[in-house]
């Protein structure tokens, strides 16, 4: 079953084709600055081969229909018709309460994503997007949709409750919710596999750390407290998210700024942390380069987001009254060897060890980095969002047959 896995954000389009049977990815690519100058698809073909197409790309149907274009066309494409595309998954954001499932998509689930909107009107609207071009472009075609939040569905009233007046709960949904759940889900399970675990009896933290960042507390296979909160936010500091932050200095800065709402979401999301504190950059390897140069704030903008990394692991430890593995992914767990080696030395007091050696020279694949002797295994294994994506896509369409 050949199934094609869409991620609609705001401006972009990001797709992967993949072959089930033989699980092979058949073509990749993402649209982008659609609605924008310059629009484009950047294809890359079975064979490795990069392929930029320009063109005006002014909505999110349009750019469905230029993927569709380029998997099928005669000199880039991978599959000689449509009618060979067997599914469609969709990544959805924000699922709130309704969703703690992939499912089927219908016009019932569409309609409960639409009243997700309020509280992810950045994220859902675009999702929905691709889901309604599907419906114009493939309409026989069966989708999925798999929702960042629903794995962490499972977390206790006690971790996803917010210190407030519980009537703005039930009047407004507001709590914990969780986000990178498809990652979190899909490194814990291949981190059980790959490291002879038991998944239903295991106490597993996993730290997907990139631009955006969250850690998950997963126990038993069940996620029972993450990073990331009632928005992507909460948490860590992140490449422009300031992460955890005093209320009391939001609105110190709205009246002393003279700012409304707005403007405060954009200072928070786009403009804080690592771009923020260094004034450098968001991406870590210019901070690294600017630290080398001797830059205080971009070592100063290191030192707290590794900082913070250890911390909410640490808390995590506590909650699951110990670990037996620490897992990390996302471009800067599965690259920055000096971070993995901060957050295991920061452990080194429970018995945490990781092989320096093995560790510095390893980037971006799956490996067991901790020693024999270490009391927790420590590894890296990188994610694959679009394969749980496409695997439960599959599933959820043989149960339909």
């Amino acid at each position: 079953m050949k199934i094609l896995v869409l991620n609609c954000g705001s401006s972009s389009v990001k797709y992967k084709l993949i072959d089930m049977d033989t699980k092979e990815e058949l073509g990749s690519g993402a649209v982008e600055k659609i609605g924008m100058k310059g629009s484009f698809l950047k294809h890359v073909r079975r064979d490795g081969q990069k392929v930029m197409l320009k063109g005006e790309i002014l909505e999110h149907q349009l750019a469905v229909e230029y993927i569709l274009g380029v998997l099928t066309s005669a000199k880039h494409g991978c599959v000689e018709s449509l009618d060979e595309i067997n599914a469609v998954g969709h990544r959805v954001v924000h699922g709130g309460e309704k969703f703690n499932s992939s499912v089927l998509i219908t016009d019932e689930v569409i309609r409960k994503i639409e009243e997700c909107i309020d509280i992810a009107p950045l994220h859902n609207p675009p999702n929905l997007a691709g889901i309604n071009a599907i419906n114009e472009l493939l309409p026989n075609v069966p989708q999925v949709g798999v929702f960042d939040t629903a794995f962490h569905q499972t977390m206790p009233e006690h971790a996803y409750m917010y210190g407030i007046p519980y009537s703005l709960y039930t009047k407004y949904g507001i709590r914990r919710y969780g986000f990178h759940g498809t990652s979190h889900r899909y490194v814990s399970k291949r981190a059980a596999e790959f490291l002879g675990l038991d998944y239903n009896n295991s106490k597993i933290i996993t730290a997907h750390i990139g631009n955006g960042a969250s850690i998950a507390a997963i126990l038993n296979g069940k996620s029972v407290d993450t990073s990331m909160g009632f928005t992507p936010i909460e948490g860590l500091m992140m490449g422009t998210r300031s992460g955890d932050v005093d209320l009391g200095v939001v609105t110190f800065l709205m009246e002393k700024e003279m700012i409304g709402s707005a403007s405060v979401s954009t200072l928070f999301n786009k403009h804080s942390g690592v771009l923020g504190v260094s004034g450098v950059s968001s991406d870590m390897r210019d901070v690294e380069a600017a630290i080398k140069e001797g830059n205080h704030r971009a070592k100063l903008a290191w030192d707290m987001y590794e900082y913070r990394i250890l911390k909410y692991i640490g808390s995590y430890i506590a909650a699951l009254n110990g670990v037996d593995a620490i897992i990390f992914t996302g471009g800067v767990g599965e690259n920055q060897t000096s971070t993995r080696q901060f957050i295991a030395d920061g452990l080194a007091y429970m018995g945490v060890e990781v092989d320096a050696e093995l560790n510095a020279k390893s980037r971006g694949k799956e490996v067991l980095l901790s020693t024999p002797n270490s009391k927790v295994k420590i590894a890296v294994v990188p994610t694959d969002e679009e394969f749980m994506i496409a695997s439960d896509t599959l599933e959820i369409v043989l149960q339909q047959k």
